[in-house]
């Protein structure tokens, strides 16, 4: 993903203690998703939205079997490790990178980092879980090392049933994760203020 692919606020990246990647939802921009910083305590934070080609990172649900997705998800999952390993090589490790998805973002964001688990700053997944018409666990390794981790999601909710959402967690809080879950009854698809303030409170707590 070339740099022109990935807006940019917050502070330089040489300046800011932390950095705060953001994936927007299918259909969606990277500046839909930008626009969410300015809700989010994050204002000594390099905050980086990539863009995904035709504003979808793949193109079925997250819920069909693996293959119907590629090779899209291969290449989003690519962009991700690529962006992060850029990070690394400008002094930026793992537990200073924090990231924040909506929708089919969120569900990217938890597949990327429970693929390659460690200690990060923090995950936020508004509305999210882990890819596939089921959950392959030989493809998760590493641990979280006590990583704060906040998914929220309404229930029912059309895109992304709660019974997905809680098997994510629970595999997550199996890999280390220190992770918070919470159901919001007839929310709708949608960021709620409730879960802005968890994240504000669980992740973005200032040090």
């Amino acid at each position: 993903m070339n740099q022109k692919a990935i807006l940019t606020a917050g502070q330089p990246l040489e300046n800011a203690p932390r950095t705060l990647i953001l994936l927007h939802g299918r259909g969606g921009r990277a500046s839909d998703i930008l626009s969410i910083a300015s809700h989010l305590t994050v204002s000594n934070f390099a905050i980086l939205a990539p863009q995904a080609p035709d504003n979808s990172w793949y193109p079925a649900s997250f819920l069909a079997p693996p293959a119907q997705n590629e090779p899209w998800l291969s290449s989003s999952l690519s962009m991700l490790a690529d962006l992060v390993e850029s990070l690394e090589r400008q002094g930026i490790p793992p537990e200073r990178l924090y990231f924040l998805g909506f929708s089919q973002g969120a569900c990217l964001t938890l597949e990327f980092v429970t693929r390659q688990a460690t200690r990060y700053g923090g995950v936020v997944a508004f509305t999210g879980g882990l890819i596939g018409d089921k959950i392959y666990l030989e493809k998760y390794s590493g641990t979280f090392l006590e990583t704060p981790i906040f998914i929220g999601t309404g229930d029912p909710d059309f895109h992304v049933p709660v019974e997905r959402v809680h098997e994510s967690t629970a595999l997550l809080k199996s890999m280390g994760a220190d992770i918070t879950e919470k159901v919001y009854v007839n929310m709708g698809h949608t960021i709620s203020q409730n879960e802005i303030n968890e994240a504000n409170s669980l992740i973005f707590r200032q040090l």
